[in-house]
């Protein structure tokens, strides 16, 4: 197992993060890429804790998103199962999981404070903080066609995963105006949305 992890998370999480999985019982997945979440953690029906994490995401995301999870089942296994799943009682088991992890022999120095300051008051997803999504994006493997929203001109067309394309409008206090071509609809992005522009 700690040879396994050592591919998705940094070193000196490796042995803290083996135990977390050994003392909670938890059986690990790693699966493919999914589009709406990055990891998730269920009780299954004979009573084993499943934790699901996606195989793509850096080894810092992988640690936070694998804390996420295991945090949902410790506070579960403590608060009961009528919590709110992001609620106080998970919010307080995270921070108190990540505080161990929060060094930087875990993460690079860059990131550390964004990190830190994160897990004041951390939210159910870690991409809802712009600036702590940007940070660590900034480890993951870039695909040479693929863009951040921020990095379109205004004017410009773009495509998103789904294939539905866009033109981009302006800023609107944090995130971007952008009409849909096919609609005429409005949507806003975070500035940190990976596009790909079209040509023209």
């Amino acid at each position: 197992m700690n040879e396994t992890l050592l591919k998705y998370i940094p070193e000196h999480a490796v042995k803290p993060v083996f135990e977390l999985i050994k003392e909670n019982q938890v059986h690990l997945k790693i699966v493919n890429e999914r589009q709406t979440r990055h990891g998730d953690y269920r009780k299954a029906i004979n009573g084993k804790h499943e934790i699901t994490v996606n195989a793509n995401l850096n080894h810092y995301r992988f640690l936070i998103t694998l804390i996420h999870e295991i945090a949902h089942l410790v506070a579960f296994e403590k608060f009961g199962r009528n919590i709110k799943p992001h609620g106080n009682e998970w919010k307080y088991t995270f921070q108190h999981m990540m505080v161990p992890f929060i060094r930087p022999e875990i993460f690079p120095h860059q990131i550390l404070p964004l990190i830190a300051n994160h897990f004041k008051n951390p939210t159910a997803s870690s991409d809802t903080d712009a600036r702590l999504a940007f940070a660590l994006k900034q480890f993951d493997e870039r695909k040479p066609d693929v863009h951040y929203i921020h990095e379109v001109p205004s004017g410009s067309y773009f495509r998103i995963k789904n294939g539905r394309i866009f033109q981009k409008k302006g800023l609107r206090v944090k995130r971007y105006e952008c009409q849909e071509v096919n609609s005429g609809r409005l949507f806003l992005f975070n500035a940190n949305a990976e596009v790909e522009i079209i040509p023209g």
